[in-house]
């Protein structure tokens, strides 16, 4: 049944319904008006009908100027509405989706990205500033999502983020417009802001069918932009499921100090993110060119030493949160490399410290991979319609898809990580070059080994070679049971290099490896992490290493929620630099580490118990 609370949301909003077992029948003098089932918005026959549906486009006034014309920046939207919104005055929420790409981006042309082979701390050579061509025509900005929600009874709107497409403004790739930019927005559907029917025109229009209530939803840039908007904690932003979103720009080119590329995009950095999105108007590129490309980005985002600064923590929304009202649902894949999974843990985390309506869907795939469905559609009509389907009351708060189900039906957990998960101390034997022991057992002596950097060999490669010095590995008794990971683990290396600078990277792995074509994502890499050792006091200054002296160096991996089956073992590989993610120095650096003071903190359901039960026939 409907609370009283949420019977009165929907009358506000012209819609009085009979429920029975959470399903809702329209019954308002013959007019249309959703239906709610299972507490879940239904398709309306009458809201289905696409040669019917009312488009158009608006430009909505913002509170800054970033394109430096002395005029505030304006937001090109488009909607898309029932015809009942006209014809029958009917309000709806809406499905809001706000991007960088709906206009077209630069061309992957050779010297985009950074040239990633050379010394560590050494400046690189400059690269190519491709000019993107910009694509779409109005009132259209996008046909995302509104085949599946206006049907529903959802207004779907779009809008183009700052100095991209029609939208006035720069670019700036995390910076404050960019969280403003869709709260503009937000506070006209709520009759709080500007909109005119043209970019510089003065002809006001209203959103008369709007009943102000608002969800945000979108995949990587797209589900960073709901996160910025929610940060802001503007009224009338209800719910937001960001999907695979980058939560810090730090977090996403840099890794505990260490200049790091996004999985697949060697060399890629914000200022290349930035060009490859610059499709705004010609004439005002010159300006945010050199005003946030050639200064702003180039003074902040320092590819010498990697630390975080300012420039970095201003692009990181956890440092937003505190005015934070919205509901969320975080989605992310535990094989994502390139916007990794600590983008959605550490904002789920803070939402839920901070006593907000919070769950979290994880996958076992790689990027992108929104939640369930029908998971979306409560979620939104709870939120937006007001019906009361048992959201708020639900036990489990994570849904993580196992690695042989399908993507839509994942199992659910009280939290994420799993509350029955306890950090186990794992220790490494000598066994260089070949492998070494990794157990609860510490090692009985004093005991170093030495691998030498190359990046000529990929990380599968090393993981896979039986005799290698230029990695060193550490392996598992074969396990007899299955054992679930579920967590954050955490290295700690004691650690000299022969030279003042050098990469760190540490993969965990499944093995036997698995080289067929058909392998599952999950059958070879657990998990993995990267840190520049200069940072081993912090991550926001660095200092040279004095070659042969040791020193201690802890970091997280990736969050992982795992099981390893049984027959396998858990290997940790340690090496220098990563071919796929960091620089490319010449090849020589020597890293030694010290056994007694390296240990592995692996989160695992049912702690050491569990752990030697599953390595001991």
């Amino acid at each position: 049944m409907l609370r009283l609370t949420h019977l009165r949301t929907i009358a506000s909003a012209g819609i009085l319904c009979v429920t029975t077992s959470f399903t809702c029948f329209s019954q308002v003098n013959n007019k249309v008006q959703p239906i709610f089932k299972d507490g879940q918005t239904q398709i309306v026959n009458a809201f289905n009908t696409p040669n019917k549906w009312i488009r158009h486009d608006v430009f909505v006034e913002t509170t800054f100027d970033t394109d430096g014309d002395g005029k505030l920046d304006r937001m090109h939207v488009d909607i898309t509405r029932p015809y009942q919104t006209d014809t029958e005055k009917l309000k709806l929420p809406v499905i809001y989706n706000s991007s960088p790409y709906f206009a077209g981006v630069a061309p992957d042309v050779d010297g985009l990205f950074w040239d990633v082979n050379h010394e560590l701390g050494e400046v690189a050579p400059e690269r190519i500033h491709p000019e993107v061509q910009r694509t779409g025509k109005r009132p259209i900005i996008s046909n995302a999502f509104i085949k599946t929600w206006v049907p529903r009874g959802f207004i779907v709107v779009h809008s183009s983020s700052p100095g991209t497409g029609f939208s006035q403004g720069s670019p700036t790739v995390g910076g404050d417009n960019e969280s403003l930019a869709p709260k503009a927005v937000i506070d006209w559907l709520n009759g709080r802001a500007k909109a005119y029917k043209e970019p510089y025109g003065n002809e006001e229009v209203k959103a008369y069918w709007s009943t102000g209530k608002v969800g945000m939803t979108g995949t990587s840039y797209n589900g960073t932009i709901p996160l910025a908007a929610a940060t802001t904690g503007v009224e009338g932003l209800e719910v937001i499921i960001p999907v695979a979103p980058n939560t810090s720009y730090y977090h996403y080119y840099r890794s505990n100090g260490l200049v790091r590329s996004p999985g697949g995009y060697l060399g890629e950095d914000i200022d290349v993110l930035y060009d490859f999105i610059h499709s705004g108007d010609e004439s005002k590129r010159a300006y945010s060119n050199k005003t946030i490309r050639d200064t702003e980005m180039r003074k902040g985002m320092d590819r010498i030493t990697g630390d975080y600064n300012d420039f970095w923590a201003g692009r990181d929304y956890l440092n937003d949160m505190s005015s934070m009202k919205a509901a969320l649902l975080m989605s992310h894949g535990f094989n994502d490399w390139n916007v990794m999974p600590e983008h959605s843990y550490r904002i789920y985390k803070k939402a839920k410290d901070m006593g907000l309506e919070t769950a979290i869907y994880y996958h076992q795939n790689g990027h992108g991979g929104p939640p369930p469905f029908e998971m979306m559609n409560k979620w939104f009509t709870h939120y937006l319609f007001g019906i009361d389907n048992g959201i708020e009351n639900e036990q489990n708060k994570a849904w993580i898809v196992r690695e042989s189900d399908p993507i839509q039906n994942p199992t659910p957990y009280k939290d994420y990580p799993n509350p029955n998960a306890e950090n186990v101390n794992l220790y490494l034997s000598a066994g260089a070059p070949t492998s070494g022991q990794l157990s609860t057992m510490k090692p009985s002596e004093n005991q170093k080994e030495t691998l030498v950097d190359n990046y000529s060999f990929d990380g599968a490669t090393l993981a896979q070679a039986e005799n290698t010095n230029h990695r060193l590995l550490y392996i598992t008794p074969k396990l007899s049971k299955n054992l679930h990971i579920s967590g954050v683990p955490e290295i700690t290396l004691k650690l000299s290099s022969s030279k003042p600078a050098a990469n760190l990277s540490i993969w965990l792995v499944s093995l036997p490896w698995n080289n067929d074509p058909n392998a599952k994502i999950t059958d070879n890499i657990i998990t993995r992490g990267w840190a520049d050792p200069q940072n081993y006091k912090s991550i926001t200054k660095g200092e040279p290493l004095i070659p042969g002296k040791f020193y201690e160096v802890t970091f997280n991996l990736q969050p992982d929620d795992q099981i390893i089956p049984a027959g396998q073992q858990i290997g940790l590989m340690i090496f220098s630099s990563d071919k796929e993610f960091t620089l490319h120095p010449q090849p020589g650096t020597e890293l030694t580490i010290d056994l007694e003071g390296t240990q592995l903190k692996l989160p695992i359901v049912g702690g050491s118990k569990r752990f030697e039960n599953a390595i001991n026939n």
